[in-house]
């Protein structure tokens, strides 16, 4: 099976190190992973803001880079979650103005064999003891792509409970927002910030060392949170909790 890591710009730029932590998980798991180095931003950026000819052509670049994968593993439930469901309403709308089927048609071969980390874990690979030592107190946030467009459900809570050494609290109010949203963040800021408060009280309430999402545009927000809060709780991607062991150094 080729495996192909679509990183997302967020990760690429910010977080190199939840890319490593994929990579040295599945590898782990016996799985070889490619980085097509022909990849760019999925749109999503574009299409939330209003420009959704615009992510057109990267949605053709996407299925273009990514087509000849068997599976192609992402670390960020936002961007899984713009290939999964907006890639198939943008290929609707051009038929819908008489733009032709192209796009649909170029699209219909990544869509569903574009899947989250958990997935790919659970669902693909059918484990949930993925051998990772991770001794910390850890509550997680499931972000809303995740949560309302994905449907991860249970799979990352799975994952986390077979650490072994992690002690998992649950996240009073976990299920509602954290208020980052892309430029939701920057349009309705004062929104942003008090939703953000919100999350991060409920999470120091737990007395977790870390908390944890499977999305580090959301960590993002909820870091920067933190920081002005002074609160003792740090922000840890999922994949570096399960990429850690007894003989690799902690995140």
């Amino acid at each position: 099976m080729r495996v192909a890591l679509f990183l997302t710009c967020v990760n690429d730029a910010l977080y190199p190190d939840t890319g490593r932590a994929v990579v040295t998980l599945l590898n782990r798991l016996g799985v070889d992973v490619e980085f097509p180095m022909g990849q760019t931003c999925c749109g999503q950026a574009h299409y939330n803001t209003g420009y959704r000819r615009q992510a057109e052509p990267l949605a053709t670049r996407f299925a273009e880079v990514f087509g000849a994968y068997d599976a192609i593993v992402t670390p960020s439930g936002s961007c899984g979650a713009m290939v999964r469901e907006l890639y198939p309403r943008m290929g609707e709308r051009a038929q819908a103005e008489g733009r032709g089927d192209v796009l649909a048609r170029t699209v219909a071969g990544v869509v569903p064999k574009t899947y989250e980390l958990t997935e790919f874990l659970v669902d693909v690979l059918g484990v949930t003891d993925v051998g990772a030592y991770y001794p910390r107190t850890v509550t997680y946030h499931p972000t809303c792509h995740g949560l309302r467009s994905l449907g991860l459900g249970e799979r990352p809570r799975q994952l986390l409970q077979a650490v072994k050494g992690l002690e998992l609290r649950e996240l009073p109010g976990a299920e509602e927002c954290c208020g980052f949203g892309g430029t939701f963040a920057m349009k309705n800021s004062d929104v942003s910030v008090a939703m953000g408060e919100d999350k991060v009280r409920n999470a120091a309430s737990t007395g977790a060392d870390v908390l944890c999402a499977a999305d580090n545009s959301c960590l993002m927000h909820l870091g920067g949170t933190m920081s002005r809060l002074k609160v003792g709780i740090r922000p840890v991607h999922l994949a570096e909790i399960l990429a850690s062991t007894e003989k690799e150094p902690l995140g």
